[in-house]
This record gives C-alpha cells, sequence and structure tokens, in this order.
C-alpha cells in the first residue's frame, strides 16, 4: 500500500523553492540551495513568477534609484 504521505516532502520542496523565487531570491541562489541547476529551475519553476512584471519593475526602478543617489 502506498502511503498519501508520501508526496508530502516534494510538495513541501517544491513550496520552499516557489516561495524564494516569489520572494525576490535570485535564480542562483535558489538553485543553489535547492540542489538543483539554474535550467531545472527555469523549466519547472518559472511559472510561479510570472504576473511579476509590475513588481520586477519596481525593483529595477528601486535598483536605478539607489545607483543615481
Amino acid at each position: 500500500m502506498v502511503s498519501p504521505l508520501g508526496a508530502i516532502p516534494y510538495d513541501l520542496r517544491h513550496a520552499c523553492v516557489s516561495f524564494w523565487l516569489r520572494s525576490g531570491v535570485s535564480l542562483a541562489e535558489t538553485a543553489r540551495r535547492a540542489g538543483q541547476s539554474v535550467a531545472v529551475l527555469q523549466r519547472y519553476y518559472a511559472k510561479v513568477l510570472d504576473g511579476e512584471e509590475s513588481r520586477m519593475n519596481a525593483l529595477i526602478e528601486q535598483g536605478l534609484a539607489e545607483h543615481e543617489a
């Protein structure tokens, strides 16, 4: 008999990696922490960033403003 709890570690890992990416952790750092390549992250997790264009633009504008100051 297969336990339904078998999927929980993967689900928790997926939630954690998704949270890191949505929080703004870079792909390279998230990949390092997850023990994956950036290519694997982009293939399986990039969709969690869909709809984040406004937030990413705000981060870019903030970075430019800090650079100019």
